[in-house]
């Protein structure tokens, strides 16, 4: 593998700091030369120093959003940490539903390919299907190339067998050659679209439900509090936000109080 010039890890740092407010530490050279290198592979560039070049020139428009896309982190399964999504479905859910008649809006913010905003939809046909047809879950991510794989909703053995149990493996998806689809139960709840969490979200919906889990964990203090109080601006009144197990709210200045349950927790404006 190539070894980067520390001019070239600096600029690309740069790059992804000022385009998604991810923060590479210094440390993280052989990563930044490692994830570079596969995506030289990607590309017409024959070297990992020709597609440097073509980033520093600019004259690739494309380039750079596809640099910070292979930065980015998918990490991501079904049912990830369990229990946020029963206290989604016994305490959450039913009280937004009797606040309100009309569409409850959930959305999975840095969604990845898809396995978070399908798990919901699993979790509310199991254990509150009776809201169903009320729910409409948008997933979004900062990268193209994961948001087109949630949207095909095709995932293969490796993926499926991380988080998913057997019985809503056959129930919610469909075996195609050697992946599994989501079926079309829980595709018709389930939309996604490209969102950079630091840049605008005009279009979203006002949302009953955000699920922001696992995200902050790469920002700064200072993005945290802007992503959060940002967060406020969408949510609708008596509306939740999941946060992921090892983040929180504490010695940011935001309007969230914390609420907990005997499954989980989850945070309110104040």
């Amino acid at each position: 593998m190539s070894e980067i010039s520390n001019s070239d890890f600096d600029f690309v740092r740069d790059l992804v700091y000022k385009e998604s407010a991810i923060a590479i530490d210094p440390d993280m050279k052989y990563l930044v030369e490692s994830r570079l290198t596969s995506l030289t592979r990607k590309t017409d560039y024959k070297s990992l120093d020709e597609l440097l070049r073509a980033l520093r020139s600019g004259r690739d428009g494309a380039l750079g959003a596809r640099v910070v896309d292979a930065m980015t982190t998918n990490e991501t399964s079904f049912f990830r940490d369990s229990h946020p999504f029963d206290t989604l479905c016994k305490d959450v859910l039913p009280a937004i539903a009797k606040s309100h008649s009309g569409t409850i809006n959930i959305w999975c913010a840095a969604c990845s390919t898809g396995q978070e905003p399908y798990t919901i939809a699993m979790a509310i046909h199991e254990q509150c299907p009776e809201l169903a047809s009320r729910i409409a879950i948008t997933g979004t991510d900062i990268s193209a190339e994961v948001v087109a794989k949630a949207s095909a909703g095709r995932y293969n053995r490796l993926e499926v067998n991380r988080g998913l149990p057997m019985q809503l493996l056959t129930k919610y998806f469909v075996q195609q050659g050697l992946s599994w689809e989501v079926s079309s139960k829980l595709r018709d709840m389930v939309s996604f679209e490209q969102l950079n969490l630091i840049r605008d979200w005009r279009g979203l919906p006002d949302m009953d439900v955000i699920f922001l889990r696992n995200v902050l964990i790469y920002f700064d203090p200072d993005v945290k509090t802007r992503i959060l109080q940002k967060s406020c601006t969408v949510l609708k009144p008596g509306g939740c936000l999941f946060l992921g197990l090892s983040e929180t709210t504490l010695n940011l200045n935001t309007d969230y109080q914390r609420v907990t349950t005997d499954r989980s927790h989850y945070y309110k404006i104040a």
